[in-house]
């Protein structure tokens, strides 16, 4: 076995060093496939029961969501998107989800099967 010199080990730790920023810059994150298009994308699917969608809005007018919507049941839920990234809503303000679709989810459990009360911001 060769003997271990500063030259290899600097080569070595060199190369792990590469490789492990290769991988970094090339793996998905976990929020990475919803930021593809310049924010998340939208979802309409059933939840314990209930339906979630979220869309992205066009004009964004009073919203403060980034120009996206969601809407358990048909009814607004308020979603917020922090400058961390991660986003809230009126029903689970302080646990921030890393998807608007993951706030929706959030939010379902949080309700306990009660109905989504229409939230007003003006």
């Amino acid at each position: 076995m060769p003997e271990l010199t500063r030259r290899r080990a600097l080569a070595a730790a060199a190369a792990l060093a590469v490789a492990a920023g290769t991988q970094a810059a090339t793996a998905p994150t976990a929020s990475a496939a919803e930021h593809h298009h310049g924010g998340p994308d939208p979802f309409d699917e059933v939840y314990r029961g209930r339906r979630i969608e979220g869309r992205p809005v066009s004009g964004g007018g009073h919203h403060h969501d980034a120009g996206y919507t969601v809407f358990i049941d048909g009814v607004e839920l308020h979603v917020m998107r922090n400058a961390d990234g991660t986003w809230i809503s009126v029903v689970s303000h302080y646990d921030p989800v890393p998807t608007p679709r993951a706030a929706a989810r959030a939010a379902v459990v949080e309700l306990q099967g009660a109905p989504l009360v229409p939230f007003h911001t003006n």
